[in-house]
């Protein structure tokens, strides 16, 4: 692996809360998170040039988080900090199958993502996603952010990570969607993410149809803890999942993309040869993906350990 010391070349973009996890009826566990940080901090955490573009409060659990992400070498230079507002907390609820719903708790300033974003270049990759890119309040920052990493031919990745209180129910929801997945050079989903938008898209090749007539031709599909596929307009194939005893999902996926980028960076890919990958190169990254993936839920995490992390440098 090349060092990257002092450099910025990840950069993950979206919304940043505080988790509290409840399981039957009492807190467990309480950790920065969001699916970007949970990505970022698995980045920094294996070395990499990482940084987190996000909103905090000015208020002490700002602080902390802020401190959190320094502590894993995350770059925080490009948090938005606002006093209008508190940072976000986020409930979530373990089921008896350690699945989680959540309740959100928010209230941001009227004026979103204020400040100078980074440069981003060739060779870098952006990673964006959730609900956070979907919403309005956001969009004309985020997607002129999105415009010129994509001109200036970042590798581009998108999760839609859309659980189901948050399905796509309105015609502004469903352009900005049809907007992400064009601007991006790989979409990660799962089967959930495709049936909340389209309860017709249920199988990995009508997902790949979905998001081709959209204009991109990389799709990896996750399924759980069953099935991984990856789908371009070159080769497809599937990888499985091994089984393991879940503690928790929260993170698992967020890790997963973690993994995904790590391996990436391991190849060395870039938006100038992605579309050059031949199949075995890509099932090495879609398993490290999922090594991740496992890992998360096999602990009480949002993010890969340190040992973990060590383990795989």
């Amino acid at each position: 692996m090349k060092s990257y010391l002092n450099q910025e070349k990840i950069f993950t973009i979206g919304e940043t809360v505080y988790d509290i996890v409840f399981k039957n009826g009492k807190p467990v566990s309480a950790n920065p998170g969001g699916a970007m940080l949970n990505t970022a901090v698995s980045l920094g955490r294996l070395g990499l040039p990482v940084s987190l573009i996000s909103e905090l409060g000015k208020d002490q659990i700002g602080e902390d988080i802020n401190h959190f992400l320094n502590r894993n070498n995350v770059g925080t230079g490009h948090i938005f900090r606002f006093e209008e507002g508190n940072t976000a907390l986020a409930l979530a609820f373990l089921n008896e199958n350690d699945n989680a719903s959540y309740d959100f708790y928010k209230s941001y300033p009227v004026k979103r993502l204020e400040g100078e974003f980074p440069d981003v270049g060739g060779n870098d990759v952006v990673l964006f996603g959730s609900f956070f890119a979907l919403s309005p309040k956001v969009r004309k920052p985020l997607m002129s952010f999105l415009h010129q990493a994509s001109k200036n031919k970042a590798l581009i990745i998108y999760d839609p990570n859309i659980r189901k209180s948050n399905v796509i129910s309105n015609i502004e929801e469903i352009e900005f969607l049809s907007e992400n997945i064009a601007i991006a050079d790989i979409v990660r989903a799962s089967d959930e993410d495709f049936l909340n938008v389209d309860p017709n898209v249920n199988s990995p090749e009508k997902a790949f149809r979905f998001i081709q007539e959209r204009g991109c031709d990389n799709l990896v599909y996750t399924q759980s803890g069953h099935k991984v596929d990856f789908i371009s307009s070159h080769f497809s194939f599937g990888l499985p999942v091994p089984k393991i005893k879940t503690i928790s999902t929260i993170g698992a996926g967020d890790s997963f993309n973690a993994g995904l980028i790590f391996g990436l960076f391991k190849y060395e890919i870039t938006l100038s040869n992605v579309h050059q990958i031949n199949m075995e190169t890509w099932k090495n990254i879609v398993k490290t993906a999922i090594d991740f993936g496992s890992h998360v839920c096999a602990q009480m995490g949002n993010y890969i350990s340190e040992s973990f992390a060590k383990n795989n440098q």
